[in-house]
């Protein structure tokens, strides 16, 4: 009987985001990337969303390490959240890692073994043997995972595009993947994020031109908006700003915290006296400035959005250039237009991905994800990291390459796909799915369904106050409104409601506090039926029940 291969995506099928996958042999366990997403409105008060890791925790003694593919939120946000719930040793490259110890720092969490592997390097743990394949993305340091296993070798992409002409000078090695090709390869686990756009992603040194452009034109000061963690980006932008006798200002908590990574690890490389204070740029003149901060996402907190609401030392106006050097992830449309509003409102030119290029993306378009398939030649393929939508897209991409419909899994979270040698099947699962954290907390369904309710309707709370001694009710029933309606301008609805709650509460004074609970239901159900007839809406109802 052969041995079976599995592949357990906790994350990032059916989502953009919260990247995780399990691969299992036997008795070993080899986890790639642990990341998260950001709430969207429909989450009130959640702080980020992490994977369900309930079946790593119940199989903490068979994982053998953690490999990650590169440094971005979504592939490493929940390393803290996994690492208080199991450990194991993680595996990444410099800067990666950089970026996973100041998030576990920031979690107080010191003990971790972390294991900085250069590209090209191969790592052992349990039955694997997993190579780092150099690849081109979005930040700095980024690897695809050659996953050699009893049974044959995976390919895992991570995020990437094939830039033959990167900032850093180190193109994707698209040789170790034909190699990798020539030999055999099992399984393709591919990004599908970019599937939807035809052709081939631009490369990095596109923009280039266009912040040429800009920076000549410009009279005032240039301020640039940009992911943090883009180092490429940013070391265009100040090599740019330089030529043009410009000084850099860095500006965001986490822009200025990845710079001090990127610069020690000899990713970036910019002259110290070209890097200022904000409080040197009031000795110089506008023209020889260039700030680059957070908020390409208009984020109510970044460097940006108080720079154009004027609550930043930095404060935009007339005169000044803004570059928005980045498009809108999906979700975050409203935000970016406010921040674009405000800034015309405030007299600042602005220069966004609807009028230039400014902004190439990380992943690779349906060209490349073509090539990717034709130098591996997978006998099986996985499409990962992407909505329904780009993994039946990505999947029919195969299909034209020569991989079969049934060696294509299109897969959800939580999904088991057993390989042998010869075959595969997916037809079990494990638990999986999303947790909401709240500050520290892990908050269920049902608290974010009361938070929404509250939000949308309000609460009313009824205080009923009883005497101790006789079970009697002793005064008439409080009625009282928290965004729900104002309560001056409607005492005849307050005063029929408490007299219906008053009614109904008059049950306590026939039972012992054993059918507390019943009654309280009823004077729930009743007073929501009669709001809910009066003014159409079903606010949150809190009984109170007090002895005296």
């Amino acid at each position: 009987m052969q041995h079976k291969l599995k592949i357990i995506p906790l994350g990032g099928v059916g989502e953009i985001g919260k990247n995780m996958t399990v691969i299992e042999y036997e008795n070993d366990i080899l986890i790639i990337d642990c990341g998260l997403i950001f709430p969207d409105e429909e989450m009130p008060g959640i702080d980020v969303v992490i994977p369900d890791m309930t079946y790593l925790e119940q199989n903490r003694d068979r994982i053998r390490g953690m490999c990650v593919t590169h440094g971005h939120e979504d592939h490493i946000g929940a390393i803290p959240f996994a690492m208080e719930r199991f450990r194991c040793p993680i595996y990444g490259t410099r800067f990666t890692n950089a970026l996973i110890r100041h998030k576990l720092d920031e979690h107080h969490l010191t003990d971790v073994e972390i294991v900085d592997v250069d590209p090209g390097q191969t790592v052992t743990l349990g039955c694997f043997r997993i190579e780092f394949i150099k690849t081109g993305h979005s930040i700095a340091g980024a690897v695809a995972l050659a996953i050699h296993t009893p049974i044959g070798t995976l390919i895992h992409t991570g995020d990437f595009k094939i830039d033959m002409t990167p900032i850093d000078g180190e193109p994707i090695d698209i040789n170790r993947f034909a190699y990798y090709g020539s030999k055999g390869v099992l399984a393709l686990l591919s990004d599908s994020t970019n599937v939807e756009h035809a052709g081939f992603t631009q490369s990095e040194k596109e923009i280039g031109k266009t912040f040429e452009r800009v920076f000549t034109k410009a009279q005032g000061r240039v301020i640039v908006a940009t992911f943090a963690s883009n180092v490429y980006r940013i070391q265009q932008v100040a090599d740019v700003a330089i030529e043009h006798g410009r000084v850099v200002c860095f500006q965001g908590r986490s822009m200025e915290q990845i710079v001090k990574y990127a610069q020690s690890l000899g990713y970036l490389h910019i002259p110290t006296d070209k890097i200022v204070t904000v409080e040197h740029l009031k000795n110089l003149p506008d023209s020889m400035v260039c700030v680059m901060t957070t908020g390409s996402q208009g984020e109510p907190m970044s460097g940006l959005f108080r720079m154009a609401n004027s609550t930043h030392k930095l404060n935009v106006g007339a005169g000044d250039t803004v570059i928005i050097s980045a498009s809108a992830i999906p979700g975050n449309e409203r935000g970016v237009a406010r921040v674009i509003n405000a800034l015309y409102t405030k007299g600042a030119d602005v220069v966004y991905d609807r009028m230039a290029d400014v902004h190439v993306s990380g992943h690779a378009c349906a060209g490349e994800l073509r090539l990717m398939l034709g130098i591996t030649k997978p006998k099986f393929f996985i499409p990962v990291h992407g909505e329904a939508r780009h993994l039946k897209m990505h999947a029919d991409l195969a299909k034209e390459m020569g991989v079969a419909s049934e060696r294509t899994f299109i897969a959800h979270n939580g999904a088991v796909i057993e390989l042998t040698a010869r075959k595969g099947v997916m037809n079990s699962t494990v638990q999986a799915g999303s947790l909401m954290v709240d500050g520290l907390r892990n908050i269920e369904d049902i608290v974010l369904h009361d938070r929404k309710l509250l939000s949308v309707d309000g609460l009313v709370s009824a205080v009923i106050v009883i005497d101790a001694e006789t079970g009697r009710l002793l005064n008439p029933v409080e009625l009282y409104s928290r965004g729900f309606i104002y309560m001056r301008e409607n005492e005849p609805l307050i005063s029929e409601a408490s007299a219906l709650v008053y009614e109904t509460a008059k049950r306590f004074e026939e039972t012992d506090r054993t059918e507390y609970p019943a009654v309280k239901s009823a004077v729930k159900n009743r007073l929501r039926s009669f709001l809910y007839d009066k003014t159409g809406r079903t606010p949150m109802i809190l009984p109170i029940v007090i002895e005296i």
